[in-house]
């Protein structure tokens, strides 16, 4: 009995996956955390940009939006870390929470968007943990406490 190659299939699907991606317009993601929510789209762009030229967030600009530095690098470091530093444009729409919560919902929204774009960045960003919600959100408060778990202060007398 002769065994038959699915490697040669195999490349053949790859290669169709390429070409499929190299004619789309662009890549989505979504991101969330705590309360935010945020939708990218990456476009790939003909020219070379600069992060901070490169990334609308809400009609606004990245600067704008995010004054803080430590957001800054936060939000472009997915792009930096495999490499396409100024590859893409990028338009987001953020939603919900604060600039935290906002910020790493972009950069899960950015990590999921460049592994549609190319399935060989998912190695890299999971080592990194940018692919992982993460999944931490306020605690209710419950009847009878204070705030979730604080209790009101006891009196002996």
């Amino acid at each position: 009995m002769a065994k038959k190659e699915p490697v040669k299939k195999k490349k053949v699907q790859e290669e169709k996956k390429v070409e499929k991606a190299a004619k789309r317009r662009y890549f989505h993601g979504l991101g969330r955390r705590k309360s935010a929510i945020t939708s990218v789209k990456i476009i790939v762009s003909k020219e070379k940009f600069k992060i901070p030229d490169s990334i609308k967030i809400n009609n606004r600009t990245f600067l704008n939006y995010f004054p803080f530095p430590e957001l800054q690098r936060s939000i472009a470091s997915p792009f930096l870390a495999v490499g396409f530093e100024g590859d893409f444009e990028v338009n987001a729409v953020a939603k919900g929470g604060g600039p935290r919560g906002q910020a790493e919902a972009m950069r899960l929204a950015i990590s999921k968007a460049l592994v549609n774009y190319n399935e060989a960045n998912k190695k890299t960003l999971r080592d990194l943990g940018y692919l992982t919600r993460d999944a931490r959100k306020v605690e209710r408060k419950k009847a009878g406490l204070r705030k979730a778990r604080r209790a009101p202060q006891f009196s002996k007398r």
